[in-house]
């Protein structure tokens, strides 16, 4: 009866607990993919949002390349305060989204920000806006964007 006891437990130890080191790490896993979406989720709910306060505001034409011609004091204003809002959400996606060493799932995510930004950059009043805009951000989604900005407009931006 001891043999057999010691033989089962033989067993598990050889056969069963590797694959439960295997089913846990594969849980850890798909647990930390579903965290990844989720966040991605939110920051794609965000700028959606985002693009719902752009909509409300059609007399600053803010998805047109552009500039507003003699904008008042008071577009002047709303302006700043989405384009705030916007690079917020930007940075947000930087800190959250980005790295240098990236899966391909988590490039593909983090490509749908790029082609934002870069879209946004072309415009003239964001691109103008950003040295602005950069003050406090972090260090490297400041020369991130600006490298973009450059790509996108051949121009060279001094953080403010």
């Amino acid at each position: 009866m001891r043999d057999a006891w010691e033989y089962a437990s033989f067993v598990v130890t050889a056969l069963a607990l590797p694959f439960a080191i295997v089913f846990f790490v594969l849980e850890q896993r798909k647990e930390r993919n579903n965290e990844e979406e989720a966040a991605y989720q939110l920051l794609s709910d965000a700028y959606n949002d985002f693009l719902k306060v752009v909509l409300a505001n059609p007399d600053l034409h803010l998805r047109t390349s552009e500039a507003l011609e003699h904008p008042t004091p008071d577009q002047n204003e709303r302006i700043m305060i989405i384009y705030e809002m916007l690079i917020s959400l930007f940075e947000r996606a930087y800190i959250v989204a980005w790295n240098e060493r990236m899966s391909e799932v988590e490039a593909r995510r983090w490509n749908s920000w790029d082609d934002y930004m870069r879209e946004w950059c072309r415009r003239e009043n964001f691109f103008n806006a950003l040295p602005l805009l950069l003050r406090g951000e972090d260090p490297g989604f400041q020369q991130y964007i600006l490298r973009v900005a450059q790509e996108e407009r051949g121009t060279v931006i001094q953080p403010a």
